[in-house]
């Protein structure tokens, strides 16, 4: 953004004031959007170490959900789902790689959409994964999601994913849910009670607004579950992505090794939690020639996308629901879109912080899940904001 520094939250980056806006800021400028400022995340996008908090930037310091200082920022997005949930502005963007959009929309209790990889073009965004990361509105509604899409989206010859991702249609349709076939996923291991009985409103709303819902279990489960956490996509992309955008910076470090030595030169500042995977990504080559890069990436978008989503949307869903977030770091490295709604019991209490579903629809069907998702948003009451002292 011209004019504002570009920080990734890292005090390193403090000095690094670009002189053009990217082409997403631009076209909201254009559209008559009011930029008020950028907000703190998670430094270097929540891909610094392991057991960073979210929220926390050495640049920033610590985010606050405004539900209470108990409770979880999400991250890396953090600040910009914080801001639109304590009402300091009504829509805010963030980035995704792999849930850093709909994490801290979920954890606020607002409107999250991680489109489809491609349809926002990334230039000039700080990268992770040019094979994951996207930009994506934060807001009050699936509307307002929707009208902050339609003014981003759209090819930037810089960025080959936008490139080659033609813009659908985007616009909302009314009374998505009825006739529409809905898969809940049941297996989500991980999913708290909360998430259980938020699941339950949003089944029962669902069916309510005229859909049939039908539980499913995740294809590639069984092989999910012995892999565990699968990052070498990211290792093996991040010092490649970040090593192109760094070459630009005139103020600041010009290579992740430079990063790395400059929190080690600011230990005190710069090092609260480490930098476990700065080190990981710098031991690889950084492009795409090595052969467990190929390996991974092959896995991943099998287990997401050929023996995972696709089966369900083949089967004649049109959309897929997860209790919680759950689903979310799937739907990443699939490419599809998916989308944080908060939902709240009737019955509870005004201090509550809502719970969530994340909504998956197939690629480039953003315009459809941002309809579904408004249809249920109507069922479950909408956001609802925090009592600010």
């Amino acid at each position: 953004m011209a004019g504002l520094p570009t920080t990734a939250g890292s005090a390193l980056m403090a000095a690094h004031v670009p002189t053009v806006d990217a082409p997403l800021v631009a076209r909201l400028r254009a559209a008559g959007a009011v930029v008020l400022g950028k907000a703190n995340m998670t430094e270097w996008a929540n891909f610094m170490t392991l057991g960073m908090a979210n929220g926390y930037s050495s640049l920033g310091g610590q985010t606050v959900n405004p539900w209470g200082e108990e409770h979880d920022t999400g991250g890396s997005s953090s600040g910009s789902g914080v801001a639109v949930a304590a009402r300091l502005c009504v829509a805010a963007v963030g980035t995704e790689t792999s849930g850093s959009v709909v994490s801290p929309a979920h954890e606020s209790g607002v409107v999250g959409l991680k489109p489809t990889l491609g349809l926002v073009p990334r230039t000039g965004i700080v990268p992770i994964s040019h094979s994951q990361d996207t930009a994506g509105p934060i807001t009050r509604s699936a509307r307002d999601a929707l009208l902050l899409l339609a003014v981003m989206a759209g090819p930037d010859e810089r960025d080959e994913a936008s490139r080659r991702r033609p813009v659908p249609e985007l616009e909302l349709t009314s009374h998505a849910l009825k006739g529409a076939r809905i898969g809940i996923v049941t297996d989500e291991k991980g999913a708290s009670e909360t998430d259980a009985a938020t699941l339950r409103l949003a089944r029962a709303a669902l069916e309510r607004a005229g859909a049939t819902v039908q539980d499913v279990t995740f294809p590639s489960r069984a092989e999910l579950d012995r892999n565990g956490v699968m990052l070498e996509v990211l290792e093996y992309e991040f010092k490649g992505d970040l090593n192109a955008y760094l070459s630009g910076v005139t103020d600041g470090p010009r290579t992740l090794a430079d990063v790395i030595a400059g929190n080690q030169a600011q230990a005190e500042r710069c090092l609260k939690y480490g930098q476990t995977f700065l080190h990981a990504a710098q031991g690889t080559r950084g492009d795409a020639s090595e052969p467990g890069y190929h390996l991974a990436r092959a896995r991943d978008l099998r287990l997401a996308r050929e023996q995972g989503f696709d089966l369900l949307f083949a089967a004649g869903l049109d959309a897929v629901v997860f209790p919680g977030i759950h689903g979310c770091a799937l739907a990443a490295k699939a490419g599809y879109p998916s989308l944080a709604l908060p939902v709240q019991a009737p019955d509870a209490a005004a201090h509550a912080r809502p719970g969530g579903v994340l909504l998956v629809a197939p690629a480039g069907a953003d315009a459809a899940l941002l309809s579904l998702a408004a249809d249920l948003e109507s069922g479950v009451g909408g956001v609802r904001f925090p009592v600010l002292d």
